[in-house]
This record gives C-alpha cells, sequence and structure tokens, in this order.
C-alpha cells in the first residue's frame, strides 16, 4: 500500500530524474508551477492533500514516463537516465548533423537527461519557433527513434535528399510517394517521391 509520503517521494524523484525541480517538472507538464510545491501537500487544516490523477497522468505523459516506471519509484527505486544526443530543431536543417540513417553525426550536438527506455537509437530535436503549433510549442523537446517502425498516423520527422529537415504526420506511403500532414493548418501539406526522402524517423515522445 503506497502512503502519502510516498506518492510525493516518487514525484519529486521524477523531477529529479528529469533534472527539474517540483516546480519545473509541473510547468513542464502545463499545469500551475505550484501544483507541485511542499507547501500544498498539506492543507490548512493538517489533512493531507493527495496529487490527483489527472496531474500524475500530466507528468507521465511530458516526461515518457510509463505508470510502471512511477510505481517503481514509489517504491523508493530512483529512474535510471542517460545523456541523450539533442539539437534546436532549426539548426538541424543546415546541414552535417545526420548520418544516412537519420542518426547523430558531426558536431555541435549537445547532451540531456532522459529515462533510460529500452528504445536504443534515439535522440532529441528541441522545438524553436511556432510554426508547429498546436502540436509542438517553443521549446519542447521531441525524441525521435530512426529504428522504430512508422505507420500511418505516426508523427515523424523527415530530411530530404536536399537537406531539409520537417516535422508532419505520415499520411500514406507507397513504394513511390510518401504523402504529409503538416501538423499547422497555415502550412501546406507535403508528398515527395521516395527517392527525395533521405531517411524519415518517427517520433516516440515529447517533453512539453
Amino acid at each position: 500500500m503506497f502512503s502519502h509520503a510516498d506518492i510525493w517521494a516518487a514525484i519529486d524523484r521524477l523531477a529529479e530524474a528529469n533534472g527539474l525541480s517540483a516546480s519545473g517538472l509541473a510547468k513542464r507538464a502545463g499545469l500551475d508551477a505550484t501544483t507541485f510545491n511542499k507547501s500544498k501537500r498539506v492543507m490548512l487544516d493538517g489533512r493531507e492533500r493527495w496529487p490527483s490523477t489527472e496531474s500524475l497522468a500530466k507528468v507521465l505523459n511530458a516526461t515518457g514516463t510509463s505508470f510502471g516506471e512511477f510505481v517503481a519509484m514509489v517504491g523508493g527505486a530512483r529512474m535510471a537516465t542517460r545523456p541523450l544526443p539533442i539539437l534546436g530543431f532549426a539548426q538541424a536543417g543546415a546541414g552535417g548533423y545526420f548520418d544516412a540513417s537519420g542518426m547523430p553525426a558531426g558536431k555541435g550536438w549537445d547532451e540531456v537527461s532522459f529515462p533510460d527506455v529500452p528504445e536504443e537509437a534515439i535522440y532529441a530535436l528541441e522545438i524553436q519557433g511556432d510554426s508547429m503549433l498546436p502540436v509542438y510549442r517553443d521549446g519542447d523537446r521531441i525524441v525521435v527513434s530512426p529504428t522504430a517502425p512508422i505507420r500511418r498516423g505516426d508523427r515523424v520527422v523527415v530530411q530530404t535528399a536536399e537537406g531539409e529537415i520537417m516535422a508532419k504526420e505520415l499520411k500514406r506511403q507507397t513504394n513511390k510517394t510518401i504523402e504529409l500532414t503538416s501538423l499547422n493548418a497555415d502550412h501546406a501539406d507535403r508528398s515527395f517521391a521516395v527517392s527525395e526522402v533521405a531517411w524519415m524517423a518517427r517520433i516516440m515522445w515529447v517533453s512539453q
């Protein structure tokens, strides 16, 4: 059975694992910055205040954490993390940052701590600007896998043979063409011959 202290300690561990304070974790999940403050964990009349299931769901989604991983943290385990290569999305289009398979290459990559998930071949791109609203906001970090299988409806990062980098949703793929839906209605959908696409990688998680 989990105690009030166990749950709040797990939230603190989750924040620490992602390099955040409790306030930073709340903001990343789109919550009020004071949601997880220590002063709010006990009510004025002395009763214990528990985090809502909605708040928990939002922070797990924002950090790419499974419920099972959170339960392990409730039990006292600290989530394992690993360094992940990260690059600004706008910078990625400058060229020289990816190999032929879509994996990080060259210089200019930074590192960020990320929960140690089973997927091996992953890296992060930080969204810059508002061209991907309302799906991704400025400062969001998308975690990308060039080796994960891709299906219709998946969100993907694509590099064209000419070096253009874009994040879209896969609408349709055949042996000859790749059709992509824009995440922002103000930007046109795109269609390419397969030969015009250098690589396509699946967006696995987003930290908001």
